[in-house]
This record gives C-alpha cells, structure tokens and sequence, in this order.
C-alpha cells in the first residue's frame, strides 16, 4: 500500500501523521517505508534532526531521483534504516527545491520517478509519503505513485482551502495513475472544546460524507514530546490519547484498504 499525503495548506499535520502513523505500523509488525517529498525535509528531520539532515549531499536524498545528471546506484544508496525497528526512510532536504517545479504535468519523464523509485525498492509491507504545502512536481510525482491518497485537514478556514485543487489534482493523475483513489480526509488537530472545530468537523462530514475518516487526531502534547525525542507516540507513550488515536488511525487506514479492495474484487 502506497499512501500519498497531501494538502495544500502547510502545518496541518502531514508530516507528524507520517511520522507517528509508521510507528503505529511498525508496532503492528509491518515494514514501513517513508518517503520524504517535501523539501523542507521535515519528516527526515524528525528522525536524526536538522544539522544531519541539511547535511546530506543531494546524492542521499529524493532529490537524486530528479537530477537528470545524476544516477541512483540502488534504492538503498537513498534509503536509510531509523532508530524505529521496521521503519526506513527516504529523506530531503533543500536539494530537492529546485526540482519542484509548478506545471507538472509538463515535467516529462521526471513524472515517473517516484513509481519507478518504488517499484525498485525492496519489500515494504506500507509506503507513506510526506508532500509538500503545494501541488508542484513533488506531489504529483507522489500521486502518480500512489494507490491512495490521505488529505489531513485542520478543522478550520485556513486547512479547508484548496481542498477542491487537491481532488482535482487526483482526478488529472488519475490519466497516468489509474488505479489511484481517494482514501480519504482526516481531521487532525482538533480541539473538540473549541465550537469552531465541532462546527468545522459537521461541516466536513456534511461535503465529505463517508470519505471523512472516523478517526480524529487531537492536538495533544504527546505528539510533540515524542517527536523532540525523535521516537513516534505509539513507541514513546502508548497509553496516551495521542497514541491511542494514531493506532486506531492505522488501524481504520488497513480497514478502508482491505473494503475497497474487496470491492474491486468483486467488480
């Protein structure tokens, strides 16, 4: 299972969702792979910090798959073990800037390097891959690789915006990914003691319908001590809310694939 995040608006919570969901994962015995597609380099950041992450040299980084000029040894001269068993990561940093691009679709070849990537590497049981706050080449690379797409959204104003660029975004990659679909929106962030939220919530559940997940992913300091610890929540402090919700997250993810796939089968 290849799992895309995307949302255009930046701090809804699509890098600490990877981050903490391959932990939820990797404690349930799968074989994660992340996938860093946002230069910022966030997610990469997460696991061994700043100072090695914008130390990598564009060669150990997404941003080598790109470089026309450039030639990937293997999949494992990019991909790195963590600190988390069952968890590897492919990371960025600001060598992968130049190559996001906005008209992707005009991009070439350079479309099909995250697929490609993918399909050369080894055995991993679930993909997640962290996009960046835009629809430039990155993203697209990531959808054309996908088998679904999770889009986290803030239960506000803000985090709503350009949802509909989004869909349509998975609508056009649907020409060159047809197998590609929607898994679904996830509210995160939420704080159910603020109106607004609760207003925000009913109102997504009242556009989305069933393609709003059942899990809601709090704001919880949890999350944030356990990435300055550099270690997902489940792994850090299972018996916390934060944690709870992210293994029901993983859980209610399996779940969606497993139905939709019983319902291609049966089509």
């Amino acid at each position: 299972m290849i799992l895309a995040l995307i949302n255009q608006k930046g701090g809804c919570g699509k890098s600490s969702t990877c981050f903490h969901l391959a932990g939820a994962f990797a404690a349930a015995g799968h074989r994660v792979l992340l996938v860093d597609a946002d230069p910022q380099g966030s997610l990469s950041q997460g696991f061994f910090g700043s100072a090695e992450v914008e130390g990598l040299v564009a060669e150990m980084t997404l941003a080598v798959l790109f470089d026309d000029d450039r030639l990937v040894s293997s999949p494992q001269s990019i991909i790195q073990p963590t600190s988390v068993e069952n968890v590897s990561l492919a990371p960025a940093n600001q060598h992968l800037a130049p190559f996001n691009t906005p008209s992707p679709e005009a991009a070439g070849m350079r479309q099909y390097v995250l697929r490609e990537f993918l399909e050369s590497a080894p055995g991993y049981d679930i993909v997640l891959i962290d996009c960046p706050p835009n629809l430039y080449l990155c993203s697209w690379a990531a959808i054309v690789a996908a088998d679904y797409v999770l889009i986290p959204v803030p239960p506000e104003d803000f985090g709503t915006q350009g949802l509909r660029a989004v869909h349509q975004a998975i609508e056009n990659a649907r020409a060159l990914n047809p197998g590609l679909r929607r898994l679904g929106h996830l509210i995160t962030r939420s704080d159910r003691r603020l109106v607004i939220h609760r207003s925000y919530e009913q109102r997504l559940r009242e556009l989305y319908r069933e393609l709003v997940l059942d899990t809601v992913i709090p704001e919880a300091s949890a999350f944030k001590v356990a990435l300055a610890c550099r270690t997902p929540v489940e792994l850090y402090a299972r018996d916390t809310a934060a944690a709870v919700a992210t293994r029901t997250l993983a859980e209610e993810i399996l779940a969606r694939v497993a139905e939709r796939n019983r319902k291609r089968q049966v089509a």
